[in-house]
């Protein structure tokens, strides 16, 4: 994965920034990105994409990356934004706060897919990415460990969902969960209409204005 990232450096692009993000398919909680930029001759053990990892090991990586890291990112856009700009531009937005965050300015960023979001950095767009640069495979961690790390905080005021075990993803125990019980004020709206009537999505915005005031 190293000698795939290698191939893109020159003279004038000494900074290579990976980029990621976990969790555009779940009902609730934000979407996260990553961005990660490492010397160029760093390597990593097990570093994978992290779909592939487990849990424990994605943990343990995220420590390592971190720490090996010439400086990382991670932003997240909640589900406010997503259900008012859609899933796809939040995806970008996040991914451009990542970059943006960047202590380097990077010469070029590496992105996992087929979309650019808008920057002044040339941004490489790369299918499967993260199985393929080492780069966006250590951002693909960093953004799973930090999405699953903060659902498991907001399991604590809604165990009901179960999302310390789902991470809000669509099981059919979530699902079941929300059509007997109702959503949360964090679950994203736009993602509820196959499960919800208009009736109860209404009173879903109304207990997320109940929660504002």
């Amino acid at each position: 994965m190293k000698a795939f990232d290698k191939k893109y450096y020159e003279k004038t692009i000494k900074h290579i920034a990976g980029v990621d993000e976990a969790g555009r398919g779940p009902l609730a909680g934000p979407v996260v990105a990553a961005a990660v930029i490492f010397r160029k001759n760093i390597q990593l053990k097990g570093v994978n994409d992290s779909k592939l990892l487990s849990e424990k090991k994605r943990e343990k990586l995220f420590e390592e990356i971190i720490k090996t890291a010439s400086t990382y990112s991670v932003a997240a856009v909640e589900q406010d934004v997503i259900d008012d700009i859609n899933i796809l531009n939040a995806t970008m937005l996040a991914m451009k706060q990542a970059v943006d965050n960047l202590k380097i300015k990077p010469d070029l960023i590496l992105v996992d897919g087929n979309r650019k979001f808008r920057t002044d950095i040339p941004v490489i767009p790369i299918v499967k990415g993260d199985s393929k640069s080492f780069s966006i495979a250590a951002a693909s961690i960093l953004a799973k460990v930090t999405r699953d790390r903060l659902m498991k905080n907001l399991a604590k005021d809604f165990p009901q969902y179960s999302w310390d075990s789902n991470k809000g993803y669509p099981t059919r125990q979530h699902r079941e969960v929300i059509k007997k019980i109702g959503p949360s004020p964090v679950h994203r709206r736009t993602f509820l209409k196959k499960l919800l009537s208009e009736q109860q999505i209404l009173e879903f915005e109304r207990q997320k204005d109940e929660v504002i005031l």
